[in-house]
């Protein structure tokens, strides 16, 4: 069946920036991973200073983090962390 390409789509924008920031923080923590540091204690790290020292250069993982501000992804982590409970 096609699809109708005419009509309104609407985006959840919430839902989006949530699936951005889990994918940017999956993709920072392997990189981390790959170059054989604990990938926990170096986000929580960079979350609590600000210092992206904390975070390796490796695969663009210092980049890509940036690319959020830090307290919309404490903010998503506190959600997720809550809603599961």
């Amino acid at each position: 069946m096609a699809r109708d390409f005419t009509q309104t789509r609407l985006f959840n924008s919430e839902e989006i920036k949530r699936e951005v920031i889990h994918s940017n923080l999956m993709t920072v923590s392997q990189a981390l991973d790959e170059r054989g540091y604990n990938a926990v204690h170096q986000i929580a790290g960079y979350l609590i200073s600000n210092d992206p020292a904390y975070i390796s250069s490796h695969k663009g993982a210092r980049s890509i983090i940036q690319q959020i501000d830090r307290d919309e992804i404490i903010e998503e982590l506190v959600k997720f962390y809550l809603e599961s409970k």
